[in-house]
């Protein structure tokens, strides 16, 4: 009597990797190209009654992603939380991507048509020969462009400062976060004041120490990958376990918010870390 040929299981476990590979490439699609509004709120008491309630809307990092034809899911996304103001926090461009400027005009031009909006520069606007001309543009597309310099904003009639500096990569003689700083205090003693700064790791040794009431940056990319009890993986200078990559950090008796950005550089990916658009909202105590 004859034994009964084994089953050949191959095929089915074959077609079980490529739904597993399938899975896995949706969910690094997701990761990557989903937007997600996260919702924060900033209390003060030195905030002037008339920004109690001011909404803010952060975007950081895009590098040139592009969500929906001509960002038009990020837009309506933005628009839909009907920002008081909108500040763009740096590397709209990239390097590696060689992003056309048009990119960052286009963009920085509809978000004007929403609400007021403020710009600095990152680390990668600064790897383009024609930063000064980019910043043209965006003003005269309808941007404010803070370079080592402080606006007034104004709401239901009361007035905050806020600063902007341009990223370390600038020129080599520009002027410094303290001398913005003590020109901010010289304008307006002991006015409540926000910094705009790209980079998240210069916060605990340098721009916790300017005085501003709430410094916010982007650059840490949320850490790229976000695991449990960690501040994510990996910077964006290929260091292990950063910090300051998310949300709101304390030091020297300052406070910074950091958003996690919207886009990669180059080969990166995001994993449990998907583009955010912030929402921040000013509480007076």
């Amino acid at each position: 009597m004859s034994r009964p040929r084994p089953v050949r299981r191959r095929p089915r476990r074959l077609l079980k990797f490529l739904i597993f590979c399938a899975l896995c490439a949706a969910f690094v699609w997701w990761s990557n190209h989903s937007l997600q509004t996260e919702r924060f709120t900033f209390s003060s008491p030195r905030l002037p009654a008339g920004f109690d309630g001011c909404v803010i809307v952060q975007l950081s990092d895009l590098h040139g992603a592009q969500f929906g034809e001509g960002n038009q899911a990020l837009l309506d996304q933005v628009r839909s939380h009907r920002p008081d103001y909108i500040f763009l926090t740096g590397d709209l461009q990239d390097r590696y991507r060689q992003t056309p400027r048009s990119y960052s005009v286009s963009l920085g031009q509809a978000l004007a048509e929403i609400a007021p909006t403020y710009f600095i520069t990152g680390n990668h606007e600064w790897a383009f020969r024609d930063v000064r001309e980019l910043k043209w543009d965006l003003e005269e597309a309808g941007v404010t462009v803070l370079s080592n310099e402080y606006a007034t904003l104004s709401r239901n009639g009361d007035s905050i400062l806020l600063a902007g500096i341009d990223d370390p990569n600038g020129f080599a003689d520009q002027k410094t976060p303290e001398a913005l700083a003590e020109e901010v205090r010289a304008a307006s003693p002991g006015a409540f004041w926000l910094l705009l700064a790209h980079r998240n790791n210069y916060f605990e040794r340098e721009y916790s120490r300017l005085g501003a009431d709430l410094v916010i940056s982007g650059h840490g990319h949320g850490g790229l990958v976000r695991l449990p009890f960690t501040d994510g993986l990996v910077s964006v200078e290929r260091r292990l376990f950063p910090s300051y990559t998310a949300g709101f950090y304390h030091a020297n008796g300052s406070e910074l918010f950091v958003s996690r950005g919207l886009g990669n550089s180059g080969p990166t990916f995001r994993l449990f870390n998907r583009p955010e658009v912030v929402v921040l909202t000013l509480e007076r105590q």
